[in-house]
């Protein structure tokens, strides 16, 4: 999963979220990005000269296999090699990937990045946290990020257990600045509003997408919020594919609730074209799909059809209508594929929970109205085993 979008944009995410060069540092010395099978996504600490990992609650911490991206010619390695460490190998795209063994007492190793010029060198401290989805969703916190666009944040206080139950929300604000349309954190699809339910909530925007998207063929951008990771190297390649939703989870999910308001923007295009007498739609959907490798992620091109999906709960559009002021949604779960729940796998980890909020139900394809507003507060997800 790339955490430099993860952006988990989850959990996650996918990638992914959290960038840790630094002005104040000399970017020749820099960590640009950390990936990994159980990564969600990852915050720089310590004024960016280290940063926490967040990785899956059933994660081998004694095994950690990480790939990091930085600066062209320049080297890293670990501090002080332990037991069960392994040497930093090259990747064909540049990035380096070692096993590292984060079994010590507070999960921390330090490691160097030196420059290519052997000029600059860069201690960076490396914590890994393990951590769970959260249940409840009240969209109050952003992420302190040096991105020009707001990346959302939940957090519940560490349990009993010992577990942090963390999710950091994922859009597709990292491509919406390649249009260079929004000068400010506002002006992007998804941002966080005031005036919610309950305090804060976000709100989902479906904006134009100026010169840069008709020249590419992307005229709109749907505001979109979702668990998972945002592929932004394949953004223009493949627009459905880029988004990959899910991560792990470990219940049995019953319903998902909470409350919106919808306000549709008044002309309906599809590839920039206006089609008349068609009117535009918001989604809110979650999935629950089987995974047995890590690595395996849905994505905007199949999380509604793919044959792995167990259990979904969706909006009708029968339900999906206008409203001012806040409207409650209550979606159950539903079966699909003739699937049941495992509860060996469901306890190994061997399922994704995606969760997905959209202020155009074809927005994925670049079908919807610009202005189409979607808000979205105080969601719960309600699963079996809290009942």
């Amino acid at each position: 999963m790339k955490v430099k979008q993860l952006l988990p944009c989850f959990l996650l995410t996918a990638s992914l979220c959290s960038c840790i060069q630094d002005e104040a540092l000399n970017v020749e010395a820099a960590i640009d990005a950390c990936t990994g099978t159980d990564v969600q996504f990852t915050n720089a600490i310590n004024n960016n000269r280290g940063f926490n990992i967040y990785v899956n609650k059933g994660a081998d911490l004694s095994r950690q296999t990480l790939t990091f991206t930085i600066p062209q010619g320049a080297t890293i390695e670990l501090s002080n090699p332990t037991e069960g460490d392994s040497d930093f190998t090259p990747n064909a795209d540049g990035t380096y990937t070692a096993v590292i063994n984060f079994g010590n007492d507070n999960h921390t190793r330090h490691l160097t990045v030196t420059s290519k010029d052997k000029s600059n060198r860069v201690d960076y401290q490396i914590c890994v946290i393990l951590m769970e989805l959260p249940t409840r969703y009240h969209f109050e916190r952003l992420q302190n990020s040096n991105e020009p666009y707001h990346i959302l944040l939940e957090e519940e206080p560490i349990s009993p257990d010992g577990l942090l139950r963390t999710l950091q929300w994922c859009s597709g604000n990292p491509g919406y600045e390649l249009t260079k349309m929004a000068s400010t954190p506002q002006g992007y699809p998804t941002v966080q509003a005031d005036e919610g339910y309950v305090g804060k909530c976000v709100k989902l925007e479906t904006r134009n997408t100026g010169s840069f998207g008709a020249m590419v063929g992307m005229h709109i951008a749907a505001g979109n919020l979702f668990t998972g990771s945002f592929d932004l190297s394949n953004a223009l390649n493949n627009a459905p594919a880029a988004t990959h939703f899910g991560v792990q989870f470990y219940k049995t999910p019953s319903r998902l609730k909470g409350y919106y308001k919808f306000k549709r923007g008044e002309v309906y295009t599809e590839d920039g074209e206006t089609v008349n007498g068609k009117q535009d739609s918001f989604d809110i959907y979650a999935i629950l799909y089987e995974a047995e490798d890590n690595a395996f992620m849905l994505d905007g091109s199949n999380a509604l059809t793919d044959p792995s999906i167990v259990l979904m709960a969706r909006i009708d559009q029968a339900d999906a209508v206008e409203t001012d002021t806040w409207r409650a949604f209550d979606l159950p779960f539903e079966g699909r594929n003739g699937k049941s729940i495992n509860a060996q796998k469901l306890a190994d980890g061997k399922y994704k929970l995606g969760i997905v909020f959209s202020s155009s139900i074809g927005g994925a394809y670049f079908k919807g109205s610009v202005g189409s507003t979607l808000y979205v507060d105080e969601v719960e997800l309600i699963c079996e085993e809290d009942l």
